[in-house]
């Protein structure tokens, strides 16, 4: 059994907390970015309005003029998430994902370093799952961000990115140590790696489907003639296209997930003898399973769309949020590795 390296577990420690107070600076800078945005639609908007005004001058002067079609050809943000040309005004978030990166690669050593003392993976425990899953929320998140103008879900990946990690050592903090015998196992690096994954998917798809509900209430509000009480949003793609990326993300996670399950079953087979036992964990599993089933069945084949699409997949993620916490923290089972 490998030797317990604490110094380098306390330097591991160290670094989770300056990852979790880089996020949170980079959580303010997304959030300031959000609300000089809502300055900069008024100043394209106005911009817009001063254009076809002039398109009507020239019309009603008898002279040839282009057709303005209602924009200048200005916006923050479009419906494929590519980045545009009025996107370089926002300095604010080019900040941002500048202290985003900062952030992951600070996280990454963490992580890497606390593996590194305890001489195997590291995800034993709720403090490693935990900061483990915030570091490839982060990850892959700003990896999206080279192709993907997702900026504008920024606070919300960020801020949850921030909550998980700071829920990960102020919450669970758990001194570097070795694997229960039951986790002694390389099921635990398949089964875990690939459950931490999807979680990830998973928490990107659910902060999309909140944006995606925010959104779709003020278009309808807007349209019935109410002020605007997001203008924020407006940095925001339409809930339609947020709906449908969040989809495919769910699809690929759910595939993770199914695989998570099955390979759960096969470690319980060696481990316990039995491929199923109903342990609270192993219900919780397979009721997520369930929920994410139905709402990828019932948006591809049962016509689902729009809101109610969006609420089952906030329900599925709601169920993997209770599957972590509650369960671990207040079932005792077969599962019970929390290391509180």
């Amino acid at each position: 059994m490998p030797t317990i390296n604490e110094t380098l577990g306390q330097y591991s420690d160290l670094f989770m907390l300056l990852a979790a107070f880089v996020y949170a600076v980079a959580f303010i800078a997304f959030a300031w970015d959000l609300a000089k945005s809502s300055k900069l639609i008024r100043e394209i908007d106005a911009a817009t309005l001063e254009a076809e005004k002039k398109v009507l001058v020239a019309a009603g002067a008898g002279k040839s003029a282009p057709v303005a079609g209602g924009s200048t050809g200005e916006e923050l943000v479009n419906d494929s998430m590519d980045y545009v040309p009025a996107s370089e005004k926002r300095m604010s978030a080019k900040v941002a994902v500048s202290l985003t990166w900062l952030g992951v690669l600070i996280h990454g050593f963490a992580v890497v370093s606390r593996g590194i003392a305890a001489g195997r993976v590291p995800w034993g425990n709720m403090y490693e799952f935990l900061s483990t899953g915030s570091f490839i929320v982060a990850f892959v998140f700003v990896v999206v961000l080279i192709k993907k103008d997702l900026r504008f879900m920024g606070t919300f990946v960020i801020g949850l990115v921030t909550v998980m990690l700071c829920g990960a050592t102020m919450g669970f903090p758990t001194p570097v140590a070795h694997l229960v015998p039951a986790l002694q196992s390389y099921w635990l690096i398949i089964h875990v790696s690939i459950a931490v994954s999807a979680s990830a998917l998973f928490t990107i798809s659910f902060a999309m489907n909140v944006l995606q509900l925010v959104q779709h209430a003020r278009v309808e509000a807007l349209a019935a003639g109410k002020s605007d009480k997001f203008p924020f949003m407006g940095v925001v793609p339409s809930a339609g296209a947020l709906e449908n990326f969040a989809y495919r993300i769910n699809a690929v996670a759910f595939v993770m997930w199914t695989f998570t399950v099955m390979a759960g079953a096969i470690w319980a087979e060696a481990a316990w003898g039995r491929y199923w036992g109903w342990d609270t964990k192993e219900v919780w599993s397979f009721v997520i399973w369930v929920v994410y089933a139905g709402y990828l069945h019932a948006r591809a084949t049962g016509g689902w769309t729009g809101a109610r699409s969006a609420w089952l997949s906030i329900i599925g993620y709601l169920c993997l949020v209770f599957n972590f916490t509650i369960v671990n923290i207040y079932f005792n089972g077969l599962h019970s590795y929390a290391g509180l």
